[in-house]
């Protein structure tokens, strides 16, 4: 079963988009199981960047299918941009399939994802208003539409005229304007119709992958500790972008799945409000955020940039069942100086080992560091393991002795070409 899960082992943005890429031409089929167009996944090769929010990285290889799984919610507009954005910048595109079990982002959901946002006051979640959170609330609500339905011009009418109606209610609520069925309806109709074609019950796609002995890629969006179960609460988004979550977004069973690849920074990033142990506040955190230019695919906003977390990314080793590490932007490090890595907490004076599963404890622990020699070498033009400098080499063997995980990937820069596989027999088996 040469099946891979390419999860993010952090809080998101670890330069997930480039490891489908560079793997997603060796798939079948690469299938991205969670989230909407709040995630967003950066791709740079040929002297190109792509940027892309629902579509999967992998629909840049010509021969390989893009799937857009059960899992996610699926802003029409926003995709149809993007699409044709992706096919102006490159014509020989792989093939994009819509599950019919994804859930469509409204105008409402929007409207509603702001408006609650500002009624949390001082205790805002951080969301990125795409309507997300409210699109997975009708989901659980059984209320939602799904793309199915969306496809079909009477099931869509009746559907969102009942909707419709509801959200209404609830906009007045909040002292907004209602929205009218009529241009609505008609607008997204015609979305509908654009999109149909591409529409179809992608879980038997996947399954007869599998079967047949198919190269399938799983495409994670966001991280770890943003899932909704097992992330920092309610610091989350709204799905599982988990390596469990590939399952729940696909159609795919847990004994279908070979290895699972958990895809983490040399430091940490975060976006948003919530805990965030290793914070660098300071002049050290501000130069990696401009080295690494850590600013949203999506929003633009500058990321919250630390030292590595160890015992955070110990914890999603094993909450992932990782079968291996892709350790991304060692490159970014360069010139720091020393480097620090958390390798426990103390939470009021007592030391703590393991992660603590609640955030308002999470947000009391001090992490605790030990140093490492830094590198002050131009790290891109490696190619090979070997070509590394001694303290990267020693970074990443400390990683992985702290992680009990492998390191299977390195990335020493942005570009396709400017990665290092160090273990193939943990990516497909």
């Amino acid at each position: 079963m040469p099946t891979l899960v390419i999860v993010g082992a952090q809080w998101g943005d670890e330069a997930k988009g480039k490891m489908i890429d560079v793997l997603g031409g060796q798939a079948n089929l690469v299938v991205r199981y969670a989230g909407g167009n709040n995630a967003g996944h950066t791709v740079i090769t040929g002297g190109k960047t792509y940027k892309f929010q629902l579509i999967p990285a992998g629909i840049l290889h010509p021969n390989t299918v893009a799937v857009i799984g059960s899992g996610m919610v699926v802003c029409p507009e926003g995709l149809l941009d993007e699409l044709e954005r992706t096919q102006s910048q490159k014509s020989d595109l792989g093939t994009l399939k819509i599950s019919s079990a994804a859930h469509v982002v409204f105008p409402y959901h929007r409207m509603l994802d702001a408006l609650e946002e500002e009624a949390r006051g001082e205790n805002k979640i951080g969301t990125t208003s795409r309507g997300i959170g409210p699109a997975y609330q009708d989901k659980v609500a059984r209320t939602g539409i799904r793309m199915g339905e969306f496809v079909e011009p009477a099931i869509f009418e009746r559907r969102f005229a009942e909707v419709l109606a509801y959200k209404n209610r609830l906009l007045e609520m909040f002292g907004s304007k209602p929205l009218e069925f009529a241009p609505t309806f008609e607008r997204y109709l015609k979305y509908a119709e654009r999109l149909k074609p591409f529409v179809e019950d992608t879980e038997i796609l996947a399954q007869d992958a599998v079967a047949a002995g198919h190269r399938v890629l799983f495409e994670g969006a966001q991280g770890t500790y943003l899932d909704l179960d097992s992330g920092t609460y309610p610091y989350v988004t709204s799905s599982h972008p988990v390596a469990g979550g590939a399952c729940l977004g696909t159609g795919v069973g847990p004994r279908d799945i070979n290895n699972v690849l958990g895809v983490c920074k040399a430091y940490t990033t975060r976006v948003g409000s919530g805990p965030f142990p290793t914070e660098l506040d300071d002049e050290i955190g501000a130069r990696i955020r401009e080295q690494g230019q850590e600013y949203g695919t999506v929003t633009g906003r500058g990321r919250r940039c630390g030292w590595l977390d160890l015992v955070a990314l110990r914890h999603s080793a094993r909450l992932n069942s990782l079968s291996g590490l892709v350790v991304t932007r060692l490159d970014v490090l360069q010139g720091i100086g020393r480097l620090k890595v958390a390798t426990g907490y103390r939470v009021d004076g007592n030391p703590v080992r393991t992660l603590p599963a609640n955030v308002w404890d999470l947000a009391k622990v001090q992490a605790e560091y030990e140093e490492l020699e830094g590198w002050d070498e131009d790290l891109r033009p490696c190619r090979k393991f070997e070509d590394l400098p001694s303290s990267v080499r020693h970074y990443l063997a400390f990683i992985e002795e702290y992680t009990k995980t492998p390191v299977a990937i390195v990335s020493i820069g942005p570009d396709r070409d400017e990665t290092i596989i160090v273990r193939p027999d943990l990516i497909w088996g």
